[in-house]
């Protein structure tokens, strides 16, 4: 199995041409989207999809680590943290020191980020533990009604039916894209679809972080590098816990890769690219948009998986992705109309 991921296009990112030119890449979104105006509403759409694009690798990375090296989920969800606090780290010292600083003030708000980080993923991963990846990848994005009621009650942001229609649609199509509409999918394990739901409100809780980071005025690179600092800390303490499902000591399981240079570098490039890039721009989309329209956005990210695993790794794309992927470019075109609306309607 492995060798279709390294035999195909996206193999590519094994070479040094390919790691250099995402670096520059990186680089050059750090020091030129921070400069975007604050009111760009098109700019902020374009950030959040593209940063989902990046993202949605992240399920072909993780299932080469898990079905191919055997790793447990939390030693990845720990390592992929990691990496991405030195990784950024090391940007932050070669192009952008500036970036390292951060007002005392803001110590226990990125302490409280970084938890909730650590908890997300810690969720999302027991969840696909639990429930398997359709399941979890439908429950996971209820993020996208629990951010929108929490707008609705606690910041009195107004929900309207368009709002409604759009998470309805995202909702319905990643349903049909992780193939969660077969009944077999969805198995009796009242305690995995709690920790799925749970996972949807963590991915909701650090969408709102993110969002009051961009309120308080922190740079969403010097947020994003805070966070995994905080996470990968709260991630280690995580895996130093017993584990009674194997024998391993805690050393052996937190470096399960061992000498596998191919395993380490797989773990690296899933850090600078589907976690700095993905989670980078989707934490800078808070900047321009509200946290339940960036996380509608992120609904994207199921069917665009589903496009690469098609193109890379040769799955086949059925007629329920292709109608649930329409159903989910659908909500985000209906929550786009719906905000031009109601712009042109306060300007007149």
């Amino acid at each position: 199995m492995f060798s279709a991921y390294s035999n195909a296009p996206f193999g590519l990112l094994y070479s040094r041409i390919g790691l250099l030119s995402f670096g520059r890449f990186l680089i050059t979104c750090m020091k030129k989207f921070p400069t975007l105006p604050q009111n760009s509403t098109t700019k902020g759409y374009l950030i959040a999809v593209v940063g989902t694009a990046i993202w949605s690798t992240t399920a072909i990375f993780i299932r080469v680590l898990n079905q191919v090296y055997g790793m447990p989920p939390m030693v990845v969800a720990f390592w992929r943290d990691f990496f991405v606090a030195l990784s950024l780290g090391g940007l932050f010292f070669l192009v952008n020191r500036k970036g390292f600083q951060l007002d005392r003030s803001h110590f226990w708000f990125m302490l409280s980020y970084g938890l909730t980080l650590a908890i997300f993923n810690s969720l999302w991963t027991i969840s696909v533990k639990f429930n398997g990846a359709a399941v979890s990848t439908v429950l996971i994005y209820s993020s996208a009604a629990f951010t929108a009621i929490y707008e609705r009650w606690m910041l009195r942001s107004p929900l309207g039916w368009g709002k409604i229609a759009a998470i309805g649609l995202s909702l319905a199509g990643c349903i049909l894209v992780a193939d969660a509409y077969r009944l077999s999918v969805w198995q009796l394990n009242p305690l995995g679809i709690l920790v799925g739901l749970l996972s949807g409100a963590g991915f909701t809780a650090y969408s709102l972080f993110g969002k009051k980071a961009a309120d308080r005025a922190i740079n969403s690179w010097t947020a994003l590098l805070y966070s995994f600092v905080v996470a990968s800390m709260f991630l280690l303490l995580f895996n130093l816990l017993p584990d009674s499902s194997t024998d391993l000591s805690v050393l052996n399981r937190l470096l399960w890769l061992g000498d596998s240079t191919k395993g380490w570098l797989l773990l690296i490039l899933l850090a600078l690219g589907p976690s700095v890039g993905g989670y980078g721009l989707y934490t800078l989309s808070l900047q321009y948009l509200s946290a339940s329209v960036s996380n509608l956005i992120a609904t994207l990210e199921p069917s665009m998986t589903a496009v690469l695993a098609y193109l890379f790794i040769g799955e086949r794309f059925t007629l329920a992705q292709i109608l649930g992927s329409i159903m989910i470019l659908a909500g985000v075109v209906t929550l786009r109309w719906r905000e031009r609306s109601i712009r042109r309607k306060t300007q007149h």
